[in-house]
């Protein structure tokens, strides 16, 4: 009989759990960033083959640091925020849905401290099988590696070590392979044409922000958000067209002034850059239009947190 089950994927912020789900199911649907924080959102991804099926459960880099300093990152009070709750309660949540949790970790041969505090989050073990799964292994050496694995051993008995580069997909057949020796037999929870349970508006959304934060670097911090107004299909001479007009808010004047650019010129680079990737997600042409606008304390009320896609009821719907 077939497979079935959750797989949740954990870690501190920015060790590429985004990038390593979209590496599994072979498709862009996380958004990533260099800056922690990125994902807000608790994303389903499914993986379907013959052997049965894997819904990965992608979270936010979860908080180890109550005191509002963002794990360590520097990012002070960004969880003393409502968005900080609900993306925290979003990345505890999944531990409660998982039947395998991957706990992702960079090869760095000392353990962090918010690792260990991630750690102690975690089911008593032998309840939920847990997996350490050791990125970026492309950037260090044998020596290193057998360094990290034998410092994690020492403070959690992991029921599998595996390593992977998230960014070239090694390893990462060995994980599926491994993942399904230990999930559960089942029929299949969706579809086999489902990819993800995110509305494609709210994948789209996530890819303006992606962009922009990338084309901003650290100019403007992460109090944007974005929502999609309106998404509209049409027949043209080429085919089918696409016609998206989206908002990215922010919090000040000064903030909204660097996203627009100097004639408008950063705002045509990154609706320009998200124009490619929501082709290649959607399939279409896209003619793609964006505006920026100031919604002070967004991040605190529950109002425009639910229309930005952040609703905390969701998170306890299976």
């Amino acid at each position: 009989m077939a497979k079935a089950g959750f797989v949740t994927i954990i870690g501190k912020p920015n060790v590429g759990k985004s990038t390593l789900m979209n590496t599994l199911i072979g498709q862009k649907l996380a958004i990533t960033s260099y800056k922690p924080q990125t994902t807000r959102r608790r994303m389903r991804t499914v993986f379907t083959e013959e052997r049965g099926q894997i819904v990965f459960l992608d979270t936010p880099g979860m908080n180890a640091d109550k005191t509002g300093s963002a794990a360590g990152t520097g990012y002070t009070g960004y969880f003393n925020t409502q968005l900080g709750s609900y993306m925290e309660e979003a990345a505890e949540g999944t531990l409660r849905d998982a039947d395998v949790i991957l706990m992702l970790t960079e090869p760095k041969p000392r353990t962090a401290a918010e690792e260990r505090a991630i750690l102690g989050l975690l089911p008593d073990a032998g309840q939920v099988p847990v997996f350490l799964i050791i990125n970026k292994i492309d950037s260090v050496s044998n020596e290193t590696l057998g360094k990290v694995i034998a410092a994690y051993s020492e403070i959690y008995p992991f029921r599998e070590i595996i390593p992977v580069s998230a960014r070239t997909g090694k390893g990462t057949d060995d994980l599926i392979s491994t993942l399904f020796d230990y999930l559960p037999e089942g029929e299949p929870l969706y579809d086999g044409d489902t990819v993800t349970d995110v509305r494609e508006r709210d994948i789209i959304a996530d890819i303006i922000r992606e962009k922009a934060l990338r084309l901003l670097q650290d100019e403007v911090p992460h109090g944007i958000a974005v929502s999609v107004d309106s998404m509209k299909y049409r027949e043209g001479r080429a085919g089918t067209i696409c016609d998206i007009n989206a908002s990215i808010v922010t919090e000040k004047e000064t903030h909204k002034a660097i996203i627009i650019g100097k004639g408008g010129e950063m705002l045509k680079k990154i609706g320009t850059a998200a124009r490619i990737d929501a082709e290649q997600l959607i399939g279409s042409k896209v003619n793609m239009k964006l505006w920026v606008k100031i919604r002070r304390d967004w991040r605190d009320n529950e109002q425009q947190l639910k229309a930005f896609g952040y609703d905390s009821r969701e998170l306890h719907e299976h």
